[in-house]
C-alpha cells in the first residue's frame, strides 16, 4: 500500500486597501477552511483606515507585507505572490481581493477538483450578498475543449476554462515561477485575464462551482457598468495586452479583441457621462499603443521586502 501524499501546502495572498472590517472577515473566514491554508499573505496597499492593524491583530497565520504607496491590485498581487514563493514554499497560491469572504469549504473544493490531475488553475463560483452569480467575476470557457478534457472536468462537476479572476483563483506554484508574476504597471483591471490566459495557454484550468466564495461589492454589476474615470485602464490595459503580452494566441486576440470593442461601445452608449469615457478612450488608446509596462523589478522599486522577493522570483 502506497503511503498517503501529504496535503497541499497553500499560500493565500489577499491584496488590502481602505476595506479593514471586510479585510477582517475575510482573514476569518480564510482561518476557519476545512483544508487550512498554510500561511496568508496580506498585502496592505498603503491604506489609511486601519487596515495593516487589522491583518497584524490576526495572529502568527498572517505574514503582514506594508507597502509605501498603492501599486493597486495588479502590484499587491504581484508583491504577494513573489513573497509567498521566497518566504513561504507554497505548492499552491491561492489569491483574493479583501472584499472577497470564502464559504468554510471553498479551498476543500478547489483542492478537491485539482487534486492528482495536470490542472494548474482553478476558479470558485463567485456570488453576491444574495447568492447570485457575480457578473464581475465570471471566468471564459475554454473554446474548443476536447472531448476529453471536457469529460474529465465534468466526472468533476468542473468546467474548462482559458480564464479566471483574482477573486478566488487557485494557481500552482511552480506555473508561477516559470510564466512569472502579474504586471504590476497594470495596476488595476485585466491583470487577472491577462495572467490567467498566461498561465492557462497551453494548460488545463477549471471553474469549479462547489467552490464558493462572496464577493461583498457595493453594488452587483460587471465591470462595464458606467465605470467612469477607471475606463482608461480598461482600454489601455486590453491594449497592451493585445498587443503586448503573449498569454493569447494571434487568433484569440482577434476573437476577444472585436469582444472588447463592442463593449467598449456598450459601455459608453449606456454611459451617464460620456466625455468622461470618451476622454479616458482617448488617453487609454494614447498610452496603450505608445507605451509598453515596465518590468515589475521597476514597477515595484523601493517597497523593501517586497521589491527583494519580486527580483528573487523574477530575476533580470
Amino acid at each position: 500500500m502506497s503511503p498517503t501524499p501529504p496535503p497541499a501546502r497553500v499560500v493565500a495572498v489577499v491584496v488590502a486597501y481602505n476595506r479593514r472590517d471586510l479585510l477582517a472577515e475575510v482573514l476569518d473566514a480564510l482561518a476557519r477552511q476545512d483544508a487550512p491554508v498554510a500561511r496568508i499573505v496580506v498585502v496592505d496597499n498603503a491604506s489609511t483606515d486601519g487596515s495593516a492593524e487589522v491583518a497584524r491583530a490576526a495572529g502568527e497565520l498572517v505574514d503582514l507585507v506594508e507597502l509605501p504607496r498603492n501599486t493597486g491590485g495588479a502590484g499587491g498581487f504581484a508583491a504577494g505572490m513573489a513573497v509567498a514563493l521566497a518566504d513561504h514554499e507554497p505548492d499552491w497560491i491561492w489569491l483574493m481581493d479583501d472584499d472577497t469572504v470564502p464559504t468554510p469549504s471553498a479551498l476543500r473544493a478547489l483542492l478537491d477538483a485539482v487534486s492528482g490531475s495536470d490542472v494548474v488553475v482553478a476558479g470558485s463560483r463567485v456570488e453576491w450578498f444574495d447568492g447570485s452569480e457575480h457578473p464581475m467575476n465570471t471566468p471564459r470557457p475554454k473554446p474548443f475543449a476536447g472531448a476529453g478534457e471536457r469529460r474529465a472536468a465534468a466526472a468533476g462537476r468542473a468546467v474548462p476554462i482559458r480564464s479566471t479572476s483574482f477573486v478566488s483563483m487557485l494557481v500552482r506554484a511552480d506555473v508561477t515561477r516559470a510564466i512569472g508574476l502579474p504586471i504590476a504597471d497594470y495596476f488595476i483591471w485585466n491583470d487577472d485575464f491577462e495572467y490567467s490566459t498566461r498561465a492557462l495557454r497551453g494548460r488545463r484550468g477549471l471553474h469549479v462551482p462547489a467552490s464558493v466564495v462572496v464577493h461583498k461589492t457595493r453594488v452587483l454589476g460587471s465591470t462595464d457598468a458606467d465605470p467612469g474615470e477607471r475606463f482608461y485602464y480598461e482600454v489601455r490595459n486590453k491594449l497592451w495586452m493585445f498587443r503586448r503580452s503573449r498569454s493569447l494566441a494571434w487568433w484569440e486576440k482577434v476573437l476577444y479583441g472585436g469582444s472588447s470593442a463592442l463593449r467598449w461601445l456598450r459601455t459608453i452608449l449606456r454611459s451617464r457621462d460620456r466625455a468622461i469615457l470618451a476622454d479616458g478612450w482617448r488617453r487609454g488608446w494614447r498610452d496603450g499603443t505608445r507605451f509598453r509596462p515596465r518590468p515589475n523589478s521597476d514597477s515595484l522599486a523601493d517597497l523593501g521586502r517586497a521589491s527583494d522577493a519580486v527580483r528573487a522570483v523574477e530575476p533580470a
